[in-house]
């Protein structure tokens, strides 16, 4: 877990986990207009398209907060080391850094309240006649 809490500070793992927010526009533009409902299953690509999206907002929420409590640890005992080599240029560095990665994680699940914001109105303002959740 500690790898990937690195490789988000690079966001190239969040950004992967994003996918399905960010491609939900095309994901629904594949429900048919009232002239074709006949021809595709829209309750089912609906149901799909809910799991998907809240099976990924739960992997990520869980990651960040798992992410923000490593962190949380890491920074406690660099404030212990801190306060026990007070005068230790690296430490206080360290220190200073890891504070910048716990503000910046903490920063990410009010961006993924956000994402997950806008994702379910999109996805209601598309789906709601179709499907409708915890059905």
């Amino acid at each position: 877990m500690a790898a990937l809490c690195l490789d988000f500070l690079g966001f190239q793992a969040l950004k992967k986990m994003r996918d399905v927010d960010d491609k939900i526009i095309y994901a629904l533009n594949a429900l048919p207009t009232e002239s074709f409902k006949g021809q595709v299953n829209s309750e089912s690509t609906c149901r799909d398209l809910y799991a998907k999206l809240q099976e990924s907002h739960l992997a990520r929420q869980e990651s960040i907060r798992s992410c923000i409590t490593i962190s949380a640890s890491n920074l406690k005992q660099l404030r212990e080391k801190r306060e026990t080599q007070a005068d230790d240029v690296d430490t206080d560095s360290k220190f200073r850094a890891e504070q910048r990665k716990l503000r910046v994680l903490q920063a990410e699940l009010n961006v993924e309240d956000i994402i997950k914001e806008r994702s379910y109105k999109t996805f209601n303002e598309r789906c709601r006649s179709y499907f409708h959740a915890g059905q």
